[in-house]
């Protein structure tokens, strides 16, 4: 039986099986503790019977960086669909490789669903390798959806896809659309 609780400090030491893929980013220590500091509601790990983590996940809450077009911000009057309104945010999600296949994803992703959903957040959103299809299923699964590619995002160049999940306040579903891996954007717009 697998046990979820909070990311603490000492598992980053015990970790690293985690993050041993070619999709996996991985990030230094002090990115770590960054999230760890910051949002340490929304860093989980799962530790299986003998203590050992068997997967984690880091998470935020952030909206764009600059003002809605239309304050107070509103998906029906919204006139720029590179703004991002309050949201959670997965940044890491991992899981080793004898541990896949578990439902420890899934069991990772709603926790920090349900912490997003108690700050008020519009969606939940993550971007992934367009070629990660375990992890493409894993998300479409749990109900997420792409919103837009954006091109070259990662450093080797490769697209990411911007995947979303409406939370409870979006009760319109307004902040996701349909055939969203045909909306290509650049990596400038989603910052």
């Amino acid at each position: 039986m697998a046990l979820l609780r909070p990311l603490v400090l000492n598992d980053l030491f015990k970790m690293h099986h985690c993050n041993l893929d070619n999709f996996t980013q991985t990030f230094d220590v002090s990115y770590y503790l960054d999230y760890l500091a910051k949002w340490p509601h929304l860093c989980k790990a799962i530790e299986n019977q003998s203590g050992q983590v068997e997967g984690y996940i880091l998470g935020q809450v952030e909206a764009s960086p600059y003002p809605p077009p239309v304050p107070p911000f509103s998906p029906a009057t919204n006139t720029n669909p590179n703004y991002r309104p309050w949201h959670g945010h997965i940044t890491a999600l991992s899981i080793a490789q004898s541990a896949r296949r578990l439902g420890h994803a899934t069991l990772l992703s709603e926790a920090i669903e349900r912490g997003s959903d108690a700050e008020n957040v519009w969606f939940v959103d993550l971007f992934v390798k367009g070629n990660n299809t375990p992890a493409l299923e894993c998300y479409r699964k749990g109900g997420y959806s792409v919103y837009r590619r954006v091109d070259r995002y990662y450093s080797n160049e490769e697209d990411a896809l911007d995947m979303r999940k409406p939370l409870r306040r979006d009760v319109q579903r307004q902040t996701i659309r349909e055939n969203g891996e045909d909306v290509l954007v650049s990596p400038r717009d989603v910052g």
